[in-house]
Parts: structure tokens; C-alpha cells; sequence
């Protein structure tokens, strides 16, 4: 830019320092050596063109000038947007978390080894609904603007696994006795413990690209639950729908902070056990 706007600078110095000379050199030699009135006009007239040609001169480097300048705003204007993807290029966007916190079932478990309708002896104990949670998960960069629909919205494509439990000391049936009843033991029920694991793949939307706080929606995604103890007919897996919302925040660099909630749906019960439920807590992210 330098270049350009120092290259109209000498254009103009030429043209006014030509306005001068010929003006300094024509008008005293005008007066001075020929008082004639025809010659004088005529070298009236000549001075007139010339200052024409100057004018004309002058108009086609200002005409130059802003052409110039034009071509340089548009340099910049390139340059500054391959700056722009330069920094979304940079920009992480992948982020290994950690979660953890509060989860509840929409129906208190059981199983073969709690509550049984084919060998209804022993304690017959069902679980808590409330318990707690960890897990962790990845978040891998598909666009950052929503595939050209909405600009500062990336959209991420989460894996993500999690471990619940909601009770570790429930009383089983005569299946988890020590002796079992069925040879004739006394009541003597063991503990069962009833947990979930959880493995998700969704697609998950962040909001406020740029921004320390990004707020992130998951429009739905696809679950496989492992349930523990298994139904009576010995089944452990079923699929569902995951549904979540959260947002994270940027501390120090590339480690971040959130929260998050997650409802689980199914198509109701697997065998007689319904697994729908939600969890709610915080994680912590690294970004790479």
C-alpha cells in the first residue's frame, strides 16, 4: 500500500511542477516580447491548451490513484479474511472432557437377581432411583458455521461414554442367597449392586463461536445402554434417544469448565426393565 500511495504522490508532484514551469516560462515571455494582440492571443491560446493537457494530466492520475487505492482495499480485504479462516483453522476444535454428577431413574430397578416373578422368594428388594454418575467423552469438529447456514455455530460430533450407579447394598431374591433357598437355605439375601453403562454418539451444536462461554444444544442422539442385573430373560442391552444442553466456559488456554444435563428415553421396558432416566453435573475439558 506504501508502494501505491507513494507512486500517486510523484505523479502529482510531476504534473503541478509541470503547471508551474510552464507557467513561468510562458506568461513573462508572453508580456515581454511581443505586445502584438493577435501573437498574444495566440499564445494565449496555446498556454490554454497546455494547461488543458495539465488538467487532463492531472484528472487521469487522480483517476490512477483511486483505481489504486480500490485495488489495495481489496488486498486487504482478501488478506484479512485469510486471517480470518487462518484463525478458525487454529482454533481447537476437539475437546477431551470428563463428566460426573447427579443421576435419577424414572423407575426404580430390578432384575433377576432382585425382584423376580419366577422364584418370587427371598428379600424381593428394589433399588434407589437417585444415584450418581462419571464419564467422559469427545467432542470431534465437523463445521464451524453450520455448514454455511449460521455463522459462529460449530457443530461437533460427540462420543461419549458414562457409568451409573444407583445402589450397591440391595437385598437380592432367593437367586443371590447364600445358600440359595431353592436347596432349601435359610434367608440369607446378598448384595447386588445395580448399575447402568451408557455409550452415545451424537451431533452436538455450540453456540457464540469466539467466545469464552459457548452454550451447546444436542438435538437428539443415539444410545445403548448395558444394564446390571440383567431382566429375567437374561437381557442387558437396549437402545434409546439421548437429549442434552450444557455450555462450558474457557479458564486458562485450552482447559475449559461446564455443565450439562442429558435425558435417556426407550421404547419403554426391556423385559421388564425400564431404563429412561437423566443425569445433571458438571465436566472438565482439555481442548486439542
Amino acid at each position: 500500500m506504501k508502494y501505491f500511495l507513494g507512486k500517486t504522490r510523484v505523479r502529482t508532484s510531476v504534473a503541478v511542477s509541470s503547471l508551474v514551469i510552464v507557467l513561468a516560462m510562458a506568461v513573462p515571455q508572453a508580456w515581454a516580447k511581443d505586445a502584438d494582440t493577435s501573437e498574444l492571443e495566440e499564445k494565449m491560446r496555446r498556454l490554454e491548451e497546455q494547461l488543458r493537457a495539465i488538467q487532463n494530466e492531472m484528472e487521469r492520475v487522480k483517476n490512477e490513484a483511486a483505481l489504486e487505492a480500490e485495488h489495495v482495499k481489496q488486498v486487504e480485504e482478501v488478506a484479512a479474511h485469510a486471517d480470518g479462516l487462518a484463525v478458525q483453522a487454529n482454533r481447537k476444535s476437539r475437546m477431551l472432557f470428563f463428566r460426573g454428577g447427579f443421576t435419577h431413574a424414572m423407575q426404580g430397578r430390578h432384575g433377576s437377581s432382585i425382584t423376580s416373578n419366577v422364584v418370587p422368594l427371598g428379600a424381593q428388594d428394589t433399588a434407589d432411583e437417585n444415584g450418581w454418575y462419571v464419564g467422559a467423552g469427545v467432542d470431534f469438529g465437523l463445521t464451524n458455521d453450520l455448514w454455511g447456514y449460521l455463522p459462529k455455530t460449530d457443530v461437533s460430533g460427540e462420543i461419549m461414554f458414562e457409568y451409573k450407579q444407583f445402589a450397591n447394598d440391595v437385598q437380592g431374591n432367593a437367586l443371590a442367597n447364600i445358600p440359595t433357598q431353592l436347596a432349601g437355605g435359610t434367608l440369607n439375601p446378598r448384595d447386588v449392586t445395580v448399575s447402568q453403562f451408557t455409550l452415545t454418539a451424537s451431533p452436538k451444536i455450540k453456540f457464540m463461536a469466539g467466545s469464552k462461554f459457548r452454550p451447546w444444544v444436542i438435538p437428539a442422539g443415539l444410545a445403548i445402554h448395558v444394564f446390571s442385573p440383567t431382566s429375567e430373560s437374561i437381557t442387558y442391552l437396549t437402545p434409546g434417544v439421548m437429549f442434552g444442553a450444557g455450555a462450558d466456559y474457557n479458564i486458562w488456554k485450552d482447559f475449559y469448565i461446564g455443565i450439562d444435563g442429558r435425558y435417556h428415553l426407550t421404547a419403554g421396558k426391556s423385559d421388564g426393565v425400564r431404563v429412561d432416566g437423566m443425569t445433571a453435573g458438571g465436566y472438565v475439558g482439555i481442548g486439542f
